[in-house]
């Protein structure tokens, strides 16, 4: 208990990695929330159109569009446009360069989710007007790259600050797809009227750049498959209030993992004995100890990715890491060594099993990546698999029938703060991630773990059977059997030295299967602690 004592405190002292997220959040904050100013529109000349702008493309001509287009999944999606604008020395001309990224543009057929095309152009600000063209090799992505695309796509997004060429461009690229095919044979041109938008309602930025124009596509033989002529409508994005979201996300995250530290120590306290550590199923705490590293990988890759918000993403891993490193995993041995048949964990027998069992949970850890990557598809019913994490030591239960083995506190606390993530992620409207809200799939991920939190309730205080019918229960053991023998036989309780009266109410007395008798208060305590008699050390069923 004093080594988890020392490891809290030295935990709390970490706490003052929260100072940078604090500036960070100020500094945001104050930029972005800054009041009692009159809002001027700004002139065209000084307009900076760098940056990231969000939107929907639909078909011009989707009915009677070219019989030589590839087929389109549907007629309209989103898209992406990333822009860097510079100055020139000719007056009213910025340079411009860029990305543009289509969603949902391909269908099946060509296995294609999306296509992402590099454009270059120039901008006239005393007509306020974008005209860019296809400057280079082209990608697609499809749907196998959902993993980086919807609803995280966002993450890269923060990294067109840099306007870096990012695993975006290795990942989308394809050697054989529409998009090579409109790379040889297709002129792509996009010409665009820019407009200020005031934000009046709104405690972001006063304006944001508002973008609405065409992309027109020409074969330049008749061998091309050019896309159909889109309409493009989109505004650009405050990515200062996306970071700023982001740093308060990850201060749930932080305070989150700070909460769950305190319920393990609470859950170790009330299980510190070797039997009770027995009574906690390996799995349960196993799987909640692969969810906390995932999210420590997901949270440390996501700070390496986004440069700016890396102290934000960083604290958060790194309470992620702690809560998975030092506390759960140091508890998922304390309960395999208490499941043992022996306490020798010196021996090479021992030492054997342990590495095999790390080779486990390495193994499944990987694998388990794999199955997210390959079947994202089914991503929200995978996470509903995940959040099953309970169901182990609710069959542990009804199969060792133990007492009292998880502390309610551990069960609720653990619950509400690993649902805070995907709620945040999937029902929150302003997520930084830009996911779109699912309610009915919250409602059902709420619904299925509140579900299994009220029968580890239900197990804890009635009983670990309680629902479960009587007639296909196994005969249990009566502790309570009596004989005319046992009335005018004389023994004493060895746990407590005094005798054991047998006159008094039936009760008073245990009997164990090996004929030895105790007072009841004794041996209940007894057997929260030892499931062995305390006599001859043989082993008792449960009460």
């Amino acid at each position: 208990m004093d080594s988890l004592l020392r490891s809290f405190l030295s935990l709390s002292f970490v706490l003052v990695l929260f100072a940078p997220q604090a500036t960070t959040l100020r500094s945001i904050k104050n930029s972005t929330l800054s009041r009692g100013y009159k809002w001027q529109p700004p002139s065209p000349s000084s307009w900076n159109i760098t940056g990231t702008y969000e939107g929907s493309w639909g078909l011009l001509e989707y009915k009677n569009g070219n019989s030589m287009s590839p087929k389109l999944r549907k007629s309209s999606g989103d898209f992406v446009l990333e822009l860097i604008s510079t100055p020139t020395e000719s007056k009213g001309v910025h340079n411009v360069e860029g990305m543009i990224m289509f969603y949902e543009v391909f269908d099946d057929e060509h296995k294609v989710g999306g296509v992402q095309i590099k454009v270059e152009g120039v901008y006239i600000w005393p007509f306020k007007q974008l005209r860019v063209a296809y400057r280079g090799k082209a990608g697609e992505f499809g749907h196998e790259d959902h993993v980086i695309s919807d609803p995280y796509h966002l993450l890269g997004l923060f990294s067109s600050q840099d306007f870096q060429e990012s695993t975006w461009v290795k990942i989308w690229k394809r050697k054989h797809s529409p998009v090579n095919e409109m790379e040889k044979h297709c002129n792509i041109e996009i010409m665009a009227q820019i407009s200020l938008v005031p934000l009046m309602q709104s405690n972001e930025d006063r304006y944001s750049y508002h973008i609405e124009g065409s992309m027109n596509n020409f074969s330049v033989d008749d061998k091309g498959d050019c896309l159909q002529p889109m309409l493009l409508n989109a505004t650009s994005v405050n990515t200062a209030m996306y970071f700023y979201k982001a740093v308060i996300y990850n201060l749930m995250v932080t305070f989150i993992s700070f909460l769950q530290v305190l319920l393990l120590i609470r859950q170790r306290k009330h299980s510190n004995t070797h039997f009770g550590s027995a009574k906690v199923s390996i799995l349960a705490i196993g799987q909640q100890a692969m969810m906390d590293a995932y999210l420590c990988l997901i949270h440390l890759t996501a700070g390496i990715t986004v440069g700016s918000l890396f102290n934000a993403f960083a604290t958060a891993a790194f309470f992620k890491f702690v809560v998975f490193a030092f506390f759960e995993m140091r508890y998922f041995l304390d309960i395999w060594k208490a499941n043992r048949p022996t306490n020798n964990i010196q021996s090479v027998e021992a030492r054997r099993e342990l590495s095999v069992l790390c080779s486990k949970f390495c193994g499944i850890f990987l694998g388990c990546i794999l199955i997210m990557y390959e079947f994202h598809k089914f991503l929200p019913f995978l996470l509903l698999l995940v959040y099953s994490f309970w169901i182990p030591q609710i069959v542990t239960n009804i199969f060792r029938n133990p007492r009292k083995p998880l502390h309610p506190y551990f069960i609720i606390g653990m619950s509400v703060t690993r649902l805070a993530i995907p709620l945040y992620i999937f029902g929150c409207p302003r997520n930084f991630m830009h996911s779109k809200p699912d309610k009915n799939w919250c409602i059902c991920l709420v619904g299925f773990v509140g579900l299994q939190v009220l029968i580890l309730l239900l197990q804890h205080y009635p009983g670990s059977r309680c629902f479960i019918l009587y007639q296909i229960l196994p005969i249990k053991y009566n502790y309570h059997k009596r004989s005319d023998q046992d009335i005018n036989r004389a023994t004493d309780c060895v746990i407590c030295m005094t005798a054991v009266d047998f006159s008094h109410l039936p009760n008073v007395c245990m009997v164990t299967p090996c004929d030895h008798f105790f007072h009841s208060e004794c041996l209940r305590k007894w057997m929260d602690e030892k499931m062995d008699c305390p006599t001859c050390r043989h082993r008792l069923p449960p009460v």
